[in-house]
């Protein structure tokens, strides 16, 4: 429905102080450019152009799930079998400090507050795999 939605687009300028036959001369024009572009920028406040590429964000969480992944395994295959898992929490809970501060850093947030939730929530969930491993007989010790 192109008229209807060009008519909402329209009425959207209107509400934005625009006379009627500007707000409609702007709706067509825009519409014509980039209808997309035009209804996400008046209705949602979004710019596609500044949205992240699907794939840079998919490539990302590969190599860091990647890295995530690695740490841990080197720390259980080089640690002596008596201190592993205290190795291995270690350097879990340390990368994931890490992590937190380079999040802080590039969202622009406060970083103890997310080392903390980054660090705490990571420690929780490696308190509750333990103890559900140790529940079930498959706890590394």
């Amino acid at each position: 429905m192109p008229e209807a939605e060009l008519e909402e687009l329209a009425a959207l300028y209107v509400r934005k102080g625009l006379s009627r036959a500007t707000a409609r001369q702007v709706a067509v024009e825009l519409t014509d450019h980039d209808g997309l572009a035009a209804h996400a920028d008046i209705e949602l406040g979004i710019d596609p152009g500044a949205l992240t590429n699907p794939l840079h964000a998919s490539a990302a969480s590969a190599v860091a799930f990647t890295g995530g992944a690695v740490l841990p395994l080197a720390a259980m295959m080089i640690a002596p079998a008596s201190s592993r898992v205290v190795l291995t929490v270690a350097i879990v809970l340390v990368a994931l400090a890490i992590a937190g501060v380079l999040s802080a850093r590039l969202g622009h947030s406060r970083v103890r507050i997310a080392v903390a939730r980054v660090v705490v929530g990571g420690a929780a969930g490696l308190a509750l795999t333990y103890a559900i491993g140790r529940f079930f007989g498959t706890a590394v010790a």
